[in-house]
């Protein structure tokens, strides 16, 4: 009985204590976004969302600096964003930063959008993967799409609609003055604390609810408490290699250095290096709009190259495999769609290393046939030894290096020169050599 009630009296005081302890307190959420905007960066953001949620955060800050992206990444943001039962505010900061582009679309779609003093939002019209304009019924419908989207979202956010058209269409960009003033962002701010000052009382739509934001008790010292999350490493990764240029080069590094593991099998580092950059590469490929006929054009050119290495056909294979690589790469990404697109000057310039390289092979290969044999009955043939003994007509000679029975229509003396004519079996045919010069050995 007496351990009973020492038991639930412990239990009693450790509940008395775990009451007086203090809540830990509330900070805001914040992540960076700074470069292009792809997969691994809505995927972030996507995370950063479910984060925020589940650390109770009275509000999601996403500071933006891009100059565009990919048009499915951006849509997918906007698609969480607008989604979120967490306030999002999007902050286009530091001073010098911009949201171009795709960064236009996420900055509309905000429950409340602010912007730094020195920065700039607009140029959302849609280009090709090098920035030139795309042209015909697709680009034209692509347009309209792009300008339709961006009307929706700031008629949902009740922000101007007529410049989200424009921005679209006559590619308008402004700065953060212009745009507060025009309604395109709520206000400008100089820092994080003045934003979150701002935005405090402001009542927006969350989840299809009205509702108030609440920052005022998240001040500690005069400053914002924020807890800032950071991309995981397979997202830094990704984030990288989501450039086409570089997915491109780690194909080709990745098909090089397995070529030089195959023709040189034993000397390993090239396959190992090579292996691990086309893995990284199809990774790259796994995330990017990747076209399929430019995929397979790609593939069959590098297996034509190969081929010309171990096939003796003078270049003409790997002429044809220059053809089907170089339109495979510039075929590679579904450009029009999305935007994606390798640099056509890595394109060609790979392209003509490639060209020089299998020049050189094919060279060499017409080189080698064009040689005299230098082994075997035909290497024998013009080679030059001494007599060893008396040639009436046969006798013994000493040919690079071996003694061979031999015979000619003439007599030879011991010691005196003699050329190869022809090989009979294992007996020579020569003649007096026209040189004094005798091989000796």
């Amino acid at each position: 009985m007496t351990r009973t009630l020492l038991a639930l009296g412990a239990l009693l005081l450790g509940l008395v204590a775990r009451a007086a302890e203090p809540v830990a307190d509330e900070a805001l959420s914040r992540i960076v976004i700074d470069g292009t905007i792809n997969p691994a960066v809505a995927d972030f953001v996507h995370e950063a969302i479910a984060r925020a949620e589940a650390d109770h955060a009275p509000a999601l800050v996403i500071q933006l600096d891009t100059p565009g992206g990919l048009l499915p990444s951006m849509r997918a943001i906007v698609k969480d964003v607008l989604a979120s039962p967490v306030p999002v505010i999007v902050y286009v900061a530091p001073s010098g930063a911009g949201a171009g582009s795709a960064g236009v679309f996420i900055t509309l779609a905000a429950h409340v959008a602010a912007m730094a003093p020195g920065t700039n939002i607009g140029a959302a019209h849609p280009v090709g993967g090098q920035g030139e304009e795309i042209k015909g019924v697709l680009g034209e419908k692509i347009e309209n799409f792009t300008a339709s989207f961006s009307e929706a979202i700031a008629r949902r956010r009740g922000r101007n609609v007529e410049w989200a058209v424009k921005a679209v269409r006559e590619s308008v960009s402004i700065t953060a003055e212009e745009a507060a003033k025009i309604h395109v962002v709520d206000f400008v701010a100089k820092d994080l604390e003045d934003v979150v000052a701002q935005a405090d009382g402001r009542e927006v739509d969350v989840g299809g609810e009205k509702r108030k934001l609440a920052l005022s008790h998240i001040w500690s010292g005069g400053q914002v408490r924020a807890r800032s999350y950071e991309m995981r490493l397979a997202q830094r990764l990704l984030n990288v290699l989501a450039d086409p240029n570089i997915a491109y080069l780690l194909m080709m590094a990745g098909v090089l250095g397995l070529y030089v593991e195959l023709t040189h099998p034993g000397v390993v580092f090239p396959g190992v290096v090579g292996g691990i950059c086309l893995v990284l590469g199809l990774t790259a490929l796994h995330v990017l709009p990747v076209n399929t006929s430019g995929l397979a054009l790609l593939l069959l050119g590098v297996a034509l190259l190969v081929a010309e290495a171990f096939l003796p056909t003078f270049g003409l294979i790997g002429a044809g495999g220059i053809a089907a690589f170089l339109l495979g790469s510039l075929f590679l990404f579904d450009t029009a769609a999305t935007g994606v697109a390798v640099a056509r000057s890595l394109v060609f310039g790979v392209g003509g290393t490639l060209a020089v390289l299998m020049l050189g092979i094919a060279a060499l290969v017409v080189r080698s046939q064009r040689r005299r044999s230098v082994v075997g009955a035909e290497g024998m043939v013009g080679a030059v030894g001494v007599a060893r003994s008396r040639l009436a007509p046969a006798g013994t000679v000493l040919v690079r290096g071996e003694y061979w029975s031999a015979e000619g229509d003439e007599l030879v003396d011991a010691g005196e020169p003699v050329e190869v004519t022809a090989v009979e079996g294992l007996r020579l045919r020569v003649r007096r050599a026209p040189s004094r010069a005798a091989e000796r050995r």
